[in-house]
Order: C-alpha cells, then sequence, then structure tokens
C-alpha cells in the first residue's frame, strides 16, 4: 500500500510540474507510475472499449471513402513508425470520423487514432495534418492519455473500463472525446513532450516539423469566427510561448523536412467538398 501511494503521488507531481529543466524527468517518472499500474494490454482493451462506446453511444459516423481514408493512413504511416522507435508494440489504428464542421483528433490509450474530415479540410497542407498527427500518437507514447485518465477517473475505475467491468467510465471518456466536453486533461508539461515529440516524429518522416506552429497559428487566428476550430483549439490552446518554444526545439535540434504535400492533399479536400 505504501508503495502505490507513494507511485500515486509521484504522479499527481508529474502531471503538475511544467517548468524547468527536472519537467522532462517528472514527465519520465509520471509515465513510469503510469506503466506500472496500467498495463499495454489494458490500454489497448481500454482503446477497444472506448471505440465502442464512441460507435454505440456518440453514433460517431465513420468516413466510407476509400481513397480519402487510404490517404490518411499512408500519411500517418510513416509518422507512427517513427513513434514505435519511442514505443514499441503500439498496434496503431487509424479512423477518419465524417464530420467537416468539426476540426478536431484525438488519440486514445492502445493507438486507436482518429481524424475529422474537418481536420483535412482545414488543413492547407500536409504537413499541417502530419503535425497534428504526430502531436496525437506522442499522447500516446509518452502514456499521456493513461496518464490523464487515472487523474480523471481513478485507476481502479479504469482498468474496470478496460476490462469492460465499467462502461460508465468508458461511456463518459468516450463522450469527452466526441461530445462536448473538453476531452482528455492533459497537463501543460505532457503537451509540452507531446509538440516536442511530435515534431521529431514528422521531421523523421520527411515532412516539414513547422506545420504543427503554422496550424496552431491558423487556429489563433480563427478563433471566435468558425466554431467548428474549437474543439481541437479548446484542449491545446497555441500561446505564444508554445509556438515559440515548439520553433525553438525544431532549430535546436536540427529537425528539417521538406515535404509539405500540398499537392496530395488538394485533390482530397476537393473530393471531402463534393
Amino acid at each position: 500500500m505504501k508503495r502505490i501511494l507513494s507511485v500515486v503521488m509521484t504522479l499527481s507531481l508529474a502531471m503538475g510540474f511544467t517548468t524547468g529543466c527536472a519537467s522532462a524527468k517528472k514527465i519520465n517518472v509520471g509515465r513510469t507510475a503510469a506503466a506500472l499500474f496500467i498495463s499495454d494490454e489494458q490500454e489497448a482493451e481500454l482503446g477497444k472499449q472506448v471505440k465502442k462506446e464512441l460507435e454505440e453511444k456518440e453514433k460517431i459516423k465513420y468516413l466510407e471513402d476509400p481513397a480519402v481514408v487510404e490517404y490518411v493512413r499512408s500519411v500517418s504511416t510513416p509518422i507512427l513508425q517513427a513513434a514505435n522507435r519511442d514505443r514499441a508494440g503500439v498496434k496503431w489504428k487509424v479512423n477518419v470520423i465524417d464530420d467537416p464542421k468539426t476540426v478536431n483528433a484525438f488519440a486514445t490509450p492502445g493507438g486507436y487514432l482518429y481524424v475529422y474530415t474537418g481536420l483535412l479540410l482545414a488543413a492547407d497542407n500536409e504537413a499541417e495534418l502530419a503535425g497534428v498527427l504526430g502531436h496525437e500518437a506522442a499522447h500516446v507514447t509518452g502514456r499521456h492519455s493513461a496518464q490523464a485518465l487515472m487523474l480523471q477517473y481513478g485507476q481502479q475505475a479504469v482498468i474496470e473500463a478496460a476490462l469492460g467491468k465499467d462502461t460508465k467510465t468508458a461511456a463518459a471518456i468516450a463522450a469527452s472525446l466526441a461530445g462536448t466536453g473538453a476531452g482528455l486533461a492533459f497537463s501543460r508539461s505532457n503537451e509540452t513532450e507531446a509538440d516536442e515529440l511530435g515534431a521529431k516524429y514528422v521531421s523523421a518522416a520527411g515532412y516539414d516539423p513547422r506545420g504543427l506552429v503554422s496550424f496552431f497559428q491558423k487556429l489563433a487566428s480563427a478563433e471566435g469566427k468558425a466554431p467548428g476550430f474549437m474543439k481541437w483549439l479548446s484542449t491545446h490552446p497555441p500561446s505564444a510561448d508554445r509556438v515559440q518554444h515548439l520553433n525553438s526545439y525544431i532549430a535546436k535540434n536540427n529537425l528539417s523536412g521538406s515535404n509539405a504535400g500540398t499537392e496530395r492533399l488538394a485533390p482530397i479536400k476537393a473530393r471531402l467538398k463534393q
């Protein structure tokens, strides 16, 4: 019991610590604590249960256009391969939700990645889409989703949800992701790490890592004008400090990529507008 309480306290500190060089160490401790409490298998089962709730209770509608779905998966594949170098064994499942009015994407434990068609329409190029996908993948590799869920719902509820014994928790998670809720409550340090890891993943895939920066800036300029933009913005506020940090991280680590992908994205957007 003492050991469990100790790890819980450490996890709480990890989620709350946001600044300074010690932040990276705290994030890693929080990741370790999440791994101790929620196994890879339990994360995969939790992702499966949340997917079921999204489909049955939230009535999400998947896009049926195979050309668009294959396009999204082709963009995500090299990014997720890079992500697996940080956390091997994640079995990624990429789903495209047919909702052109909502600019959003999210990932759940177990490697379930959901992309709204509204995000495809909002992106000016493939690098912006890649930036969002890389960021969401980083929430999984960093175990941020598991950390956030344990803090929001408690370890026992999360495990029982994974086992299918607590449908109320799984339903609440699904509602917060797809409904009007705020989604998973990631800490500032988790978001910073997801920005950094995401930039690394997209650069490794050949995309310009500054795509996420330009997407942040676009969302900020549209704030208050297009309600659909607010979904991803509500959980990923593009503050000036955040954008500056990401730009500095990219420069400091010599991250680069020449692929913007404007040409490939244009016909996909045209299909969606039809």
